[in-house]
């Protein structure tokens, strides 16, 4: 069986041979600082997922400076960004939107699809199908030259304080920048589409520790049609839609189910893991993870086996619906991450 075909019945629950794996690399630091660690690790737990070539798309003519590299930076919508360390993303502290008056003048960096290589993909999935014959995957959170993230855009085009104040308050302009952003993401999306990957990703954060940033239906009202063109818009070129989405979201998880999305990567540990298992197992594929705020960065390695033998009991039919994915950021040890794997592989009544 291929790493692509393993995905595809990951997917489809028909019974992979095992769990894919998916490590994520934040911003390239595991390359950076554990390059040995890294290639060990890979050499024995070989990954089923790679990503597309970069840059797919070209840079815009209002970013400037490297994200993850340089303390300060201005995306390609013109947004300033300030990161506190090396390999941060950062935050945004100066909002173009800051004042309602320059949405006017605001326009999307239409520039950037319209110099796009997309042609690239197709030339990357030919190397991968004659050799490694991985599922290729576009727009992870993980290393997107821009990534479709919506509701996220929008924060950082108004500021995060300024958004929310203008949803509580139903300030009409809102609506007006979410179908500015949306009709974007679209045409970027339909680039990928007619790419040769297998599947595209896209993303927001919707929740807090213990609850949605705002109510499930103003959620429903305002953003999910936009999620629901997306899923259409993949589904309808042959490929699978993953779903990235931090915090406590246990609340629109049916909505997520039933407007088409493949995988979703949440924070499991956020929420009841054994609940999401009755209420959702077998019916979406669970990619990831493992607790990146708590066990892999301050546990020890029966800790982290512990956390994937709760995944794996709650989540695990035996049918698929699930990849054996987590992040490796600045702050995991690389004795956790390989733990992770090392569970994954290990029989589940041999777990912690």
């Amino acid at each position: 069986m291929t790493s692509r075909e393993r995905v595809y019945r990951a997917l489809e629950f028909k019974s992979p041979d095992r769990a894919p794996r998916h490590l994520w690399r934040l911003m390239g630091w595991a390359e950076m600082f554990a390059a040995d660690e890294l290639e060990t690790m890979l050499k024995e737990f070989p990954e089923d997922f790679t990503g597309c070539p970069e840059p797919v798309l070209a840079p815009g003519d209002r970013s400037r400076g490297v994200r993850g590299k340089d303390r300060k930076w201005v995306d390609e919508w013109g947004c300033e960004w300030e990161a506190a360390e090396f390999g941060a993303i950062g935050e945004v502290k100066r909002p173009p939107l800051a004042d309602w008056s320059e949405l006017d003048s605001l326009t999307p960096p239409w520039e950037i699809l319209r110099r796009a290589d997309w042609d690239a993909v197709n030339r990357a999935q030919e190397v991968n199908l004659a050799g490694e014959c991985k599922f290729m995957l576009t727009g992870t959170p993980v290393r997107p030259f821009t990534t479709v993230r919506p509701f996220e855009r929008m924060q950082f085009l108004r500021g995060s304080e300024n958004i929310y104040i203008d949803l509580g308050y139903g300030t009409p302009q809102v609506r007006r920048l979410r179908d500015m952003v949306h009709e974007f993401y679209l045409e970027e999306l339909r680039g990928w589409a007619k790419t040769d990957c297998d599947g595209i990703a896209f993303m927001d954060d919707w929740g807090s520790q213990t609850s949605l940033l705002i109510s499930p239906e103003m959620w429903r009202e305002l953003f999910k049609p936009l999620y629901k063109d997306y899923c259409d818009l993949i589904h309808a070129a042959g490929k699978k839609v993953f779903f990235h989405c931090d915090g406590y979201i246990f609340d629109i998880y049916e909505d997520l189910i039933e407007i088409g999305i493949d995988a979703i990567n949440s924070q499991l540990f956020c929420m009841d893991i054994e609940e999401i298992g009755r209420r959702f197992r077998g019916r979406i594929t669970f990619w990831g993870e493992i607790d990146r705020q708590r066990v892999l960065p301050f546990g020890s390695v029966e800790d982290v086996h512990k956390a994937v033998g709760r995944v794996r009991r709650a989540l695990d039919d035996g049918a698929g619906g699930l990849v054996a994915q987590c992040e490796w950021g600045s702050h995991n040890p690389s004795e956790n991450i390989r733990a992770v794997f090392e569970a994954w592989a290990t029989p589940i009544d041999q777990l912690p």
